[in-house]
């Protein structure tokens, strides 16, 4: 098993590609901690991919919550190998100028302080053991942006700028920080990013990658499994596009 022995923290992991990588990760040895903003649906998922998994509560736009939840995971685990920042969310696809001052600072919050947050609670921990793996998920709309997502589409090149920005400071301390580009995949953001879920909407989105058809969470959790086991170990600052050649 490629990540045996190895503790892993997934943040927004009761679903979508949270949840595949969680499940991934546990197959193959780790013990996995699912974070979620919904505690009930955590533990469900950390219950049904097994392996000593636990459930964490916590909105990692928040500091107290993050820095709690850091407390419980290395509590329970003792340390941690693995780190992938993976909670994310969209606003719907809409003129750029039609979305709230809330939305945007929500876009912004989740998907690019919470890598701020969790980098606080966890840095410290990697540098005590001389090492450790981050991968954030950021997204092809941060490199060949989509219509319609603008805010969304700026907040994922910030993801995946900064994945390359730590590598960069971190990389002399043994901690490795790279980062994944999915395309538009079966998850609950699909209909925000679409705008509206219609078979016409999806039969374009499908058009515009060219192996045919939308990402999975199983395609984008084998790219994190390698990029996060030893097999890795000289990758450091990559952003890897998992996208079905949408970025060619």
């Amino acid at each position: 098993m490629r990540l045996n022995g190895k503790a892993a923290l997934v943040t927004g992991a009761a679903s979508g590609f949270g949840k595949g990588i969680a499940a991934t990760f546990a197959r193959e040895g780790a013990r996995v901690a699912v974070l979620d903003l919904n505690l009930a649906a955590a533990e469900a998922t950390a219950a049904e991919i097994g392996g000593g998994a636990i459930a964490v509560a916590a909105d990692v736009a928040r500091w107290d919550e993050v820095e709690a939840a850091a407390k419980t995971v290395l509590a329970a685990f003792g340390r941690l190998d693995i780190l992938v920042n993976n909670a994310g969310v969209s606003h719907r696809n809409q003129p750029m100028l039609d979305v709230s001052e809330a939305e945007f600072d929500k876009v912004f919050a989740v998907n690019v302080k919470s890598i701020y947050l969790m980098a606080k609670a966890f840095v410290p921990q990697f540098r005590a053991q001389g090492g450790g793996a981050i991968l954030n998920i950021g997204s092809t709309a941060g490199i060949r942006p989509r219509p319609g997502l603008a805010w969304y589409n700026a907040s994922k090149g910030a993801v995946n700028l900064l994945s390359k920005s730590m590598a960069v400071e971190l990389a002399p301390e043994g901690i490795r920080v790279n980062a994944l580009a999915p395309v538009a995949g079966e998850t609950p953001l699909l209909a925000t990013f679409m705008g509206e879920d219609t078979p016409e909407k999806r039969a374009a989105f499908r058009a515009s990658i060219p192996l045919g058809r939308l990402s999975t969470p199983q395609d984008i959790a084998n790219a994190a499994l390698f990029l996060c086991s030893d097999e890795a170990s000289m990758i450091t600052g990559s952003v890897l596009e998992v996208d079905g050649g949408r970025c060619v």
